[in-house]
């Protein structure tokens, strides 16, 4: 069974910074492509970020410049580095990969006040 495990949200003020962690078990965290997700109230669950197992990084328009997205395959860790947040970033962020099917974690609160 995969488990993935977000980490690191919180509330910050706009212009700030976040870094939120996913901790990976159940599968092999090394071959995978991993993704972050976001879901605002409201709105459909949208892909913002994805790591290939080589590294090779895509993002969506509205984080692409703001966010980095990194893995740690000692450690089985994704990351997001979310820089100059935007009250609009508000949102609950998921780590999500697909083995055999589509797996989120329970997801972490960002926060970003005006």
């Amino acid at each position: 069974q995969v488990y993935l495990v977000e980490s690191g949200g919180g509330l910050v003020e706009a212009g700030g910074s976040l870094r939120l962690s996913c901790r990976a078990s159940g599968m092999n965290f090394r071959i995978a492509v991993m993704d972050w997700y976001r879901q605002s109230p409201g709105k459909e669950r949208t892909m913002i970020a994805s790591i290939r197992d080589d590294g090779a990084t895509t993002y969506a328009d509205d984080v692409k410049d703001r966010f980095t997205i990194s893995r740690d395959n000692v450690q089985r860790t994704l990351y997001l580095q979310m820089d100059s947040l935007e009250p609009d970033d508000t949102a609950i962020y998921y780590c999500s990969t697909y083995y055999k099917r589509r797996f989120f974690g329970r997801g972490t609160q960002v926060t970003v006040s005006s």
